[in-house]
């Protein structure tokens, strides 16, 4: 029996954050938000489809009244007809004949296309009963590339060696199980720049103590504190443990290498977002000139066509795919494959509201049926806000169980969304 989409609701979800310093970095200090989208449909059990977009406070309306204006593409249709061909439907968001002037394919626009998609997804894999991972990791190679729209990248991966690489991890995929160990992960929570040392380094004893190894510090204003903060968590750490940065784009180029090589010291595993999101050229400069520290980038990386150049120009050694700054689940299916096909690992970013409920996911599957390897391979982590969810992350001692529940994992507690949706709930009246 088919499944029609009746509905799209949209909830403007805020948490106030900021007052504590919890995400604050070198540019940020906000409330994390999600534009968080319910797909109604007629399903006899009535089947809710959920997706969001991760945003930091102010703006998020924006991305709410983005939904709504998208919200015809998806109202009345099949998820049987979507899936049957889902290029033209993706496309139909991406590529709206009005709206592509305000994109394309990036900014307010992608990250409500995100929402909209991921949302379908959810809803595909509910009605299946499955989790999100196992939807993808049972899809036929051919299925999953007819997911994927693969104009603009096709100079870098043509459709047939996609399908080809999706092949030859299958092969040994049932071998490869995450049961018993789970997936590595890295931590953010103890080392945002809103708090004082003494926090900072009282959170890294605690997570030492928890079974954390690898954590990441937020670098990018004072030179000197960062040099101290650095040099108190490797401290804390120990000499082996991997110690990531990140600077949220606040460096010029020469900037950032200037920084890096101060901060060498402390051998930084990697620098996180060293200068402008979209300098290719400069993460390549910087790349060359800071190794062997790794650059990492992709947060707000807007689409499969900047990875692709940032990948084509070596400019980065860590793909940090967002689940929802690009275009939902067929986009990051296609960068997954872009940074299999280049050679570099995929840590997907999950700094904020729901994202690691996302890319666990997203993460397993890339190992399952992509890159088949665990090398160089962490999730990030952050302690917060995972309480409003109905199927929030499980960690235990630094490693991500796979999640079991059906669907996509970021389907909010009805209570939460009521009392943050701004701005009349309880929190903001």
């Amino acid at each position: 029996m088919s499944t029609r989409i009746t509905a799209v609701d949209v909830h403007d979800v805020r948490f106030p954050t900021a007052a504590a310093g919890d995400g604050s970095d070198s540019l940020n200090r906000g409330d994390y938000s999600a534009a968080y989208v319910e797909l109604r449909s007629d399903a006899r059990d009535g089947t809710v489809g959920t997706g969001l977009a991760f945003t930091n406070g102010r703006g998020n309306e924006l991305v709410c009244a983005a939904v709504r204006t998208l919200a015809h593409h998806v109202v009345g249709v099949k998820v049987e007809d979507v899936f049957a061909d889902m290029v033209p439907f993706w496309r139909s968001l991406v590529a709206d004949d009005q709206l592509r002037w305000l994109g394309p394919e990036k900014g307010v626009i992608h990250l409500a296309t995100a929402a909209l998609v991921n949302a379908v997804w959810d809803l595909r894999a509910k009605l299946s009963r499955v989790p999100l991972w196992k939807l993808l990791a049972d899809m036929p190679a051919a299925d999953l590339v007819a997911t994927i729209d693969f104009r603009y990248i096709d100079d870098a991966l043509e459709p047939q060696e996609a399908r080809a690489m999706l092949e030859q991890a299958a092969a040994g995929a049932e071998e490869r199980e995450l049961d018993a160990s789970g997936y590595p992960a890295y931590t953010t929570s103890v080392g945002w720049l809103g708090y004082s040392d003494e926090k900072v380094r009282a959170l890294v004893r605690a997570a030492v103590a928890g079974g954390w190894r690898d954590m990441k510090m937020k670098v990018g204003l004072d030179a000197d504190a960062d040099a101290r903060r650095a040099a108190l968590i490797r401290s804390e750490i120990g000499p082996d443990a991997r110690l990531m940065m990140d600077a949220n784009q606040v460096w010029g180029v020469g900037e950032a290498i200037e920084r890096m090589q101060r901060l060498a010291f402390v051998r930084p595993y990697w620098i996180e977002e060293p200068t402008h999101p979209d300098d290719v050229l400069g993460h390549a400069r910087i790349a060359r000139a800071v190794a062997p520290v790794r650059v990492a980038t992709g947060e707000v990386a807007a689409n499969r066509v900047i990875f692709k150049q940032l990948l084509q120009a070596q400019a980065i050694g860590v793909c940090q795919v967002d689940a929802c700054r690009v275009g939902g689940v067929n986009e990051v299916l296609a960068i997954l494959l872009l940074a299999a096909r280049y050679g570099v690992p995929v840590c997907p970013h999950a700094g904020g509201v729901g994202l690691c409920e996302y890319v666990q996911h997203l993460a397993v599957f890339d190992y399952l049926r992509v890159s088949a390897s665990l090398e160089g391979r962490m999730i990030e982590y952050v302690d917060h806000l995972h309480e409003h969810f109905v199927d929030p992350v499980t960690v235990t001692r630094g490693r991500y169980r796979v999640p079991r529940s059906p669907g996509y994992s970021v389907t909010m507690r009805p209570e939460s969304v009521e009392r943050f949706t701004f701005p009349d709930g309880e929190v903001w009246t």
